[in-house]
């Protein structure tokens, strides 16, 4: 895991200062399992998911089931966002389609969501699909934080129907014009990240 990179500061504290409620313990290490799905992929191919965060009764109240729940029925205590058997686990599930549901406190309540979502009052810039279109929605009916990790390996955090950030973990990603950040927005280079954040 990528982790603290200071001392005492924390790779996405800008991100984290542009969304309502930031749990950044929470919040740091599900991004940081964006990115390692982004990276990675899955058997030699690039895949993309989508994790809620946050405000999970109202997600789950506002989503379905697209097969039986994976995680359904497992305790919480081997749920957990940094339980690294649970990271393996949503690595192997996220080449199934759904959304994972992660609680305030970091637990995976439920995978394999379809999220209810319309397009109606969402202004998703050109070139996003419906990954990107559900994550804008539910984190516009609810309190929760939509973050995609794109088949193109960018990761990206919406917030209030809003996209606030994107992540690219690879520089060649820039010269390939999938930056969809609308101005104005910050540049940060952490490690081998290019962090885009949305400015107010």
């Amino acid at each position: 895991m990528l982790a603290q990179w200071g001392m005492g500061e924390f790779m996405f504290e800008t991100i984290c200062a542009r969304i309502r409620r930031c749990e950044r313990e929470v919040l740091e290490p599900t991004i940081e399992l964006a990115i390692e799905i982004a990276r990675e992929g899955r058997e030699g191919r690039r895949i993309g998911t989508l994790f809620t965060l946050g405000d999970a009764d109202q997600v789950l109240a506002h989503s379905r089931t697209l097969i039986l729940d994976p995680l359904a029925g497992h305790p919480a205590e081997v749920k957990h966002i940094m339980d690294l058997n649970l990271r393996g686990t949503i690595k192997e599930l996220a080449q199934l389609d759904g959304a994972f549901v992660i609680s305030d406190g970091g637990v995976a309540v439920s995978a394999c969501r379809y999220l209810d979502a319309t397009a109606s009052d969402i202004d998703l810039p050109f070139g996003l699909g419906s990954r990107h279109l559900a994550a804008a929605y539910i984190s516009k009916v609810t309190r929760a934080v939509g973050i995609v990790v794109s088949e193109s390996a960018v990761v990206r955090i919406f917030d209030g129907g809003q996209m606030i950030a994107e992540i690219m973990p690879e520089l060649w990603l820039l010269s390939r014009l999938n930056i969809h950040m609308r101005v104005p927005f910050s540049e940060e280079h952490i490690s081998d990240l290019t962090v885009l954040v949305k400015q107010p």
